[in-house]
């Protein structure tokens, strides 16, 4: 008896094409997210009192605080300016892998949040 549909238990070639364009395009952003690990970004605050450095998966690296900086009569301007300089950073951090994401997907515009 012979099948309609067109669906023999072997994909199309177009679809073959489109799976094998999908797991390329999956192995690249999982080397992407590799290579994040080792990248970073920077950001001050304060005239540089506060600088901090934030990597790819967005995972604050370090803090830097300069002595002039720590008033022990002031301690919320300083954590102030450590929040500024760390949100400052992750903007960062956000626009590098979209940047990178965008090299991958080809301007595909997938948000950003998924990966």
């Amino acid at each position: 008896m012979a099948k309609h549909g067109g669906y023999n238990g072997q994909m199309p070639g177009s679809m073959q094409n489109l799976m094998k364009q999908a797991q390329r395009m999956q192995q690249k952003m999982a080397d992407m997210q590799k290579d994040l690990e080792n990248q970073t970004v920077e950001a001050t605050s304060g005239g540089g009192a506060v600088h901090v450095v934030v990597n790819g998966r967005k995972e604050l690296v370090s803090v830097e605080i300069q002595k002039e900086a720590v008033d022990p009569d002031d301690v919320e301007m300083l954590q102030d300016l450590i929040v500024a300089a760390v949100n400052e950073a992750m903007r960062n951090a956000d626009a590098m892998v979209n940047q990178s994401m965008s090299q991958i997907t080809g301007g595909l515009n997938l948000p950003g949040g998924l990966f």
